[in-house]
């Protein structure tokens, strides 16, 4: 906002709420300065979590939270979240706005796995480890956590890239 301070006195109906959502490896207080910004304009702003379950099941509970707003809503997602605002943006019907920062924006079908398969160089993908285990339902699922055997080393590496979970 650059230090000009402008304050939307009316709110309607019909003004979109901000949605922040929040990339991997973090949670929404990464948003906690923008909130700060975006209420002191007057504007109406939320941050619901990401549940990082993947691109599919963490649309669907977006697309559910915002369909809740009962209002447009304009969707801001940072990184990984670039993927899930883009299907919320598809699938909720009260959708007024994407708004991608350092983010994921596929194309239609397009995959996170083939964006990356794009940059092989990026260096994150050297702490990234995922493991398999047994979900609520039996069925066999995968996590991704990135590896801080070398505290210093990964920290460089997030420093200059954010890659998504899945």
């Amino acid at each position: 906002m650059n230090g000009s301070k402008t304050c939307l006195t009316a709110l309607t109906d019909t003004t979109p709420t901000v949605v922040l959502v929040h990339g991997a490896f973090v949670d929404a207080s990464s948003w906690n300065g923008v909130i700060a910004e975006l209420k002191a304009a007057g504007l109406d702003v939320v941050a619901p979590p990401n549940l990082l379950r993947g691109v599919g099941v963490d649309a669907a509970y977006l697309t559910g939270f915002v369909e809740a707003l009962g209002r447009p809503a304009v969707l801001v997602g940072h990184s990984y979240a670039g993927a899930v605002i883009s299907q919320t943006g598809s699938d909720a019907r009260n959708v007024a706005g994407l708004v991608y920062v350092a983010a994921y924006a596929p194309e239609a079908d397009e995959t996170l796995a083939a964006i990356n398969a794009r940059y092989p160089a990026v260096s994150l993908a050297a702490a990234l480890r995922t493991f398999t285990y047994t979900d609520e339902r039996g069925e066999q699922a995968t996590d991704t956590f990135v590896d801080a055997t070398h505290p210093a080393d990964v920290a460089a590496v997030i420093v200059r890239a954010v890659k998504a979970i899945r």
